[in-house]
């Protein structure tokens, strides 16, 4: 491991902001990234209200070189930045900020985080049909993602709210040439669902910490050849991966996504291919804890 060079006048830093933002493993994971490789970079946490005012001190502050967002300000936070591709403002929400010269450039590594979790784990999204598990802002980036950069014959979505499910359904519609279908979450639509479904990504924080014996799938609904994929990682095995475990189903922790937005994210900040096992690590140490 490098040592990293003492904090000079040359120092870059980037931050993560949100409210509340206590919890985050973003500094613990990024700065071991920039020790790994000896870069004059640090990373910190900021609880922010003021999105505006952040980003208005970011553009004021020359070292200030990167910035990841998390809830609330992944929406608002678009409104003050200069450029933003348009799978991105599809998506309506961005997570990675960078400063480049006089410009705020936005983009969201969750979707590819997410694309690249599942095809690490060998499956392959062509001529599937997947099934997501609520409507908000995560499913929004990687329902997106799939649609757009892999060849899935449908993407079904489900939710319990109704205009997040129609605002999801819709902007798809008219953003990719996928086959869209969705219903109001109900017993017999998830029934009616999983009967369909080769792939169940759940994007709802159910069975997240400390509600670890809830799960969004009763047991029953599974049946052979189905992969799921969790993206809550708190615990690191939620009651619906190990449920899908247990009938022998291919299953992938929310975790991978988590670590391979924040190595896209270190590689957008410094230009550096990401020490990706020492960013694991550091996240597994922390949730082990």
């Amino acid at each position: 491991m490098s040592t990293m060079p003492p904090i000079s006048a040359s120092t870059k830093f980037c931050a993560v902001i949100g409210n509340p933002i206590s919890h985050s493993l973003s500094p613990a994971i990024h700065n071991a990234a920039f020790q790994e490789l000896g870069l004059d970079f640090v990373y910190l946490a900021c609880r922010v209200e003021d999105v505006k005012g952040a980003l208005a001190g970011m553009r004021a502050l020359e070292n200030f070189r990167g910035l990841s967002v998390t809830i609330p300000h992944k929406i608002e936070i678009m409104k003050y930045c200069d450029e933003i591709n348009d799978v991105d403002r599809s998506i309506g929400s961005i997570n990675t900020v960078i400063h480049e010269g006089d410009k705020l450039l936005a983009m969201g590594t969750d979707g590819p985080g997410a694309l690249k979790a599942l095809t690490d784990a060998g499956l392959a999204m062509d001529g599937k049909t997947i099934l997501m598990l609520g409507a908000g802002g995560a499913a929004r980036a990687i329902a997106f993602t799939l649609a757009r950069d892999t060849k899935a014959v449908e993407i079904t979505l489900l939710d319990l709210n109704e205009s997040t499910l129609k605002g999801l359904a819709s902007d798809l519609n008219a953003g990719t040439s996928t086959r869209i279908s969705s219903a109001l979450m109900t017993e017999a639509a998830l029934a009616e669902a999983m009967e369909r479904a080769d792939i169940i990504i759940n994007c709802t924080p159910v069975g997240m910490h400390p509600n670890v014996d809830a799960s969004v799938v009763p047991v029953e609904l599974f049946r052979p050849g189905q992969a799921v994929f969790d993206v809550v990682y708190t615990p690191l095995q939620t009651k619906l991966l190990r449920d899908a475990a247990s009938k022998g189903l291919k299953t992938v922790s929310g975790v991978e996504m988590f670590i391979n937005q924040a190595a896209l994210q270190f590689e957008q900040f410094t230009g550096k291919d990401a020490p990706v096992e020492v960013m694991r690590r550091v996240v597994m140490e922390h949730l082990k804890k």
